[in-house]
């Protein structure tokens, strides 16, 4: 096998593309032969020695991944050789072939294409795991999404308008904001140009009546936290998801209680190692909205493998629309 090895964990110009013995499956492992990987911001954190997980050296990156399971380990029973299987499992996705746990592969139905399933477990189990469980987001709310064409962005938009609200969606040039309108938002926030400093709480005001949004979700963290949760509506919910515009913001607290707010944090990993059997029966309902057509992720584009640092270089432009998806 070969893959894309993290020796020093320094950044993207680190990584090499290495043959290695290609691995035999332990008890409860699968071996998968990738057929598809997808790029997320922890990917980039993680191979930075930035990441809340700090994998021991060396690792091959690649959190998200889908392909065929090519032998199986002691004690798997949900799985057999030749099935095609979609995982979330951290690491090991950036080459032809990993180990995973079996009990974090989501066995694929026909239908389901490698590059949609390598782009789909990460993106809407945080979306709805946030705006469903977290949130108890209702049919008719207002859900402001900041971040709103990146991966988990355009999976909280569908999401958000299966469930019946009304999506406001934020981003941060108007290609990307005719892109969330494509994807179903009923209006949508351009913050170049209502800025943090500048007119963003009036525009969020001019586009809720005044009201403010119900529920706010957002990955981008830094310069928005504040003036957006200051714009929130009474008993809103503030959706913490992540932080991709660098900096953690710091809230004052006396905000929630004049709002009577909640601020939520929003982590799916714990929740699907914590709470297995609401995960599992979570991505049983994100399947049967793929099948019926009612969420499909966004793919910006798909690169080879082997032009992994290409795709990084990409992702840290903050040019993408969705997803970039790797394959074999």
């Amino acid at each position: 096998m070969q893959a894309w090895l993290c020796e020093n964990p320094v950044g993207v110009e680190a990584l090499q593309w290495k043959e290695l013995p290609t691995p035999t499956p332990g008890p409860g492992e699968v071996l998968i032969a990738i057929e598809a990987a997808s790029l997320n911001f922890p990917d980039l954190l993680i191979v930075q020695n930035k990441y809340q997980m700090k994998p021991a050296l060396p690792f091959v990156p690649g959190s998200e991944y889908a392909g065929v399971v090519q032998a199986v380990g002691e004690g798997v029973k949900h799985l057999k050789v030749g099935q095609k299987v979609a995982c979330l499992s951290g690491t090991g996705g950036f080459g032809t072939h990993t180990l995973a746990p079996a009990a974090l592969c989501m066995p694929l139905p026909d239908g389901f294409p490698a590059v949609d399933a390598a782009a789909f477990i990460m993106i809407y189990a945080t979306s709805w795991h946030a705006l469903m469980d977290r949130a108890a987001l209702k049919a008719g709310e207002t859900v402001l999404v900041l971040g709103a064409a990146g991966g988990v962005g355009t999976a909280a938009i569908q999401l958000a308008k299966a469930a019946g609200a009304r999506v406001i969606a934020a981003a941060s040039s108007d290609d990307k904001c005719a892109l969330c309108r494509e994807l179903g938002a009923d209006e949508t926030l351009n913050y170049s140009v209502h800025t943090p400093e500048g007119s963003l709480r009036d525009e969020i005001k001019r586009l809720t009546g005044g009201k403010g949004p119900d529920v706010v979700y957002d990955p981008v963290g830094g310069a928005f936290a504040e003036p957006v949760f200051r714009s929130i509506a009474w008993r809103g919910r503030y959706l913490v998801v992540g932080f991709a515009s660098g900096p953690i913001p710091s809230l004052p607290l006396n905000l929630a209680l004049l709002k009577g707010a909640s601020i939520v944090g929003v982590f799916w990993g714990d929740f699907a190692k914590r709470e297995p059997q609401a995960n599992a029966a979570m991505m049983q309902t994100l399947a049967g909205l793929y099948g019926a057509g009612r969420i499909k992720p966004m793919i910006d584009r798909t690169l080879p493998m082997s032009e992994l640092p290409q795709a990084y270089a990409v992702m840290g432009s903050r040019s993408v629309k969705g997803k970039l998806v790797l394959v074999n």
